[in-house]
């Protein structure tokens, strides 16, 4: 799948255009903030490029939220899902859910929850050999829990390192710079679950 065709890739570029807005802020402090350069998040408003996962964990530090909330706040509802008669229990069909892919390394990301869970889970798949660093104030105002479910994951917290295999998980703590790696010959996938706390 092409990810600039992506309409996901368009709603990620509103999202983060609407965040630099909401703040009052220009291009130039939204660049200053974020160590992304000014042209590249140009690029990225209007489309024309398509961020990596890197690229949108420091736009997501600037702007003190976690990635998968930016992620999150991008993919909005999920597709029309099967409602029973009250509107609050729904299904959503593997086959109609979004999925993100970072053109750089191939992750993959589907949004599992709606916006009106009271936490945001999120199915991720990293390619073998992937490697995606992440600065610590995209886990500002988080709480997070890192679930592999087939594969192995090398996930660096601060100057932590864990190898994490099926079934293993990992309570984050404080901020710290994170790096998800897959170090193996084959995909690794894992989920991340995260709930808010206070933020800007």
């Amino acid at each position: 799948m092409s990810n600039i065709v992506d309409p996901l890739v368009g709603r990620i570029a509103a999202r983060i255009r609407a965040e630099r807005e909401r703040r009052g802020w220009t291009l130039a402090r939204l660049a200053e903030e974020s160590g992304v350069s000014r042209a590249m998040i140009n690029r990225i408003e209007r489309g024309e490029s398509s961020p990596t996962a890197v690229v949108l964990g420091k736009l997501s530090a600037a702007f003190q939220l976690g990635i998968a909330s930016l992620l999150a706040l991008a993919e909005g509802a999920p597709p029309e899902r099967d409602r029973d008669t009250d509107g609050e229990a729904g299904v959503c069909r593997r086959a109609e859910a979004s999925e993100w892919r970072d053109p750089a390394t191939g992750y993959r990301r589907r949004q599992i929850t709606g916006p009106r869970f009271p936490a945001e889970v999120a199915e991720i798949r990293l390619p073998a050999g992937a490697r995606v660093p992440y600065p610590a104030a995209a886990f500002a105002f988080v709480h997070q829990v890192v679930w592999v479910l087939d594969g192995r994951l090398t996930f660096h917290d601060g100057d932590d390192i864990y190898d994490l295999g099926p079934g293993d998980t990992l309570e984050l703590g404080d901020p710290a710079p994170r790096v998800f790696a897959n170090t193996t010959d084959a995909e690794c996938r894992y989920a991340v679950i995260l709930t808010r706390g206070a933020r800007p």
